[in-house]
């Protein structure tokens, strides 16, 4: 079942979802049979390296069609420069914007629920200075009202409120940072999705994984880009100094969630299976997290 036919049977009271047509086509689906599962860019400047890895996936033209509205949904959870490696950086979230357009999509939708001021976030990310020249792409704060009930279905995440205006895009692209979590160990792809989850999110924390691994199975996105060109390494997920950062330089693309964040794992040192959530996303079915079942390409850049 795609995501679009399964989020139409998940909203609660408050109205029915407007479901599109379905997303795959006989082409979409041939090129994605001749891809690899996952790519990883090694060096090269952040923004050029997404494109690399997603052109390896066959580009962004199998994701988007001409017409879409596309959400793009970095971390922008807190008020930090691009440099200190607690929110997405800003020419990755260009690069991917860019990507979109040239694809055909009518509109792309850039937002976050950010943990600090969301207009200090905005600006001090670089983000919001990365996209203001860009026609057809809109920099969005989350207005609490298009917060909506939506059934989960989980042990934990029965029903929760959703931001509506991801899960009604036609497109849904997942693009966070990389780095450290102190009660998650790591948040990556997965964890990425707190960002358009409403109320108090604070109560998920006691059975956080379950929680990760239920919204996991619920949103899923078309594409997941995972920027790790600088890792935030420890005493995040704000962090604040740069000591507490590396430079792997390092972008990663898939469709897969779990196998995402087990080769992002692999730049702490650690493997899949040390993430709770991503145990717990494996029960779900939600992904594969054994590397050697994937076909994985690197691509290294030129500096």
């Amino acid at each position: 079942m795609d995501r679009r036919k399964f989020l139409a049977k998940s909203t609660v009271a408050g109205g029915a979802l407007l479901v599109p047509p379905a997303f795959d086509t006989w082409w979409q689906q041939s090129r994605a049979a001749e891809s690899p599962d996952l790519v990883m860019t090694k060096g090269g400047a952040p923004g050029s390296a997404a494109k690399e890895a997603v052109a390896a996936l066959g580009g962004m033209a199998r994701f988007v069609s001409r017409g879409d509205i596309v959400v793009i949904k970095p971390n922008i959870a807190f008020d930090r420069r691009p440099e200190q490696a607690a929110t997405t950086n800003p020419e990755v979230v260009k690069a991917v914007a860019e990507m979109c357009l040239e694809a055909g999509a009518r509109l792309v939708k850039v937002f976050d629920r950010p943990v600090n001021d969301a207009r200090r976030c905005y600006v001090q990310s670089g983000i919001a200075a990365a996209l203001e020249p860009m026609e057809g792409v809109e920099l969005k704060y989350v207005d609490e009202r298009r917060f909506r009930d939506m059934r989960i279905g989980g042990q934990v995440l029965t029903t929760w409120p959703i931001y509506t205006e991801a899960v009604e895009a036609d497109v849904l692209i997942n693009i966070p940072i990389a780095k450290h979590h102190g009660l998650a160990r790591l948040t990556m792809t997965i964890k990425n999705w707190m960002g358009i989850m409403g109320g108090n999110r604070s109560r998920i924390h006691q059975r956080l994984d379950q929680a990760l691994a239920e919204m996991a199975a619920f949103v899923q996105p078309a594409l997941s880009i995972l920027d790790a060109h600088r890792i935030l390494v420890a005493n995040g997920p704000q962090g604040g100094s740069l000591d507490d950062v590396r430079h792997p330089e390092v972008i990663i693309a898939g469709t897969d969630e779990v196998a995402i964040d087990s080769l992002g794992a692999t730049l702490f040192d650690m493997t899949g299976s040390d993430l709770g959530y991503v145990r717990e996303a494996v029960k779900l079915g939600v992904g594969e997290a054994d590397l050697n079942k994937l076909k994985v390409q690197e691509i290294a850049l030129a500096a």
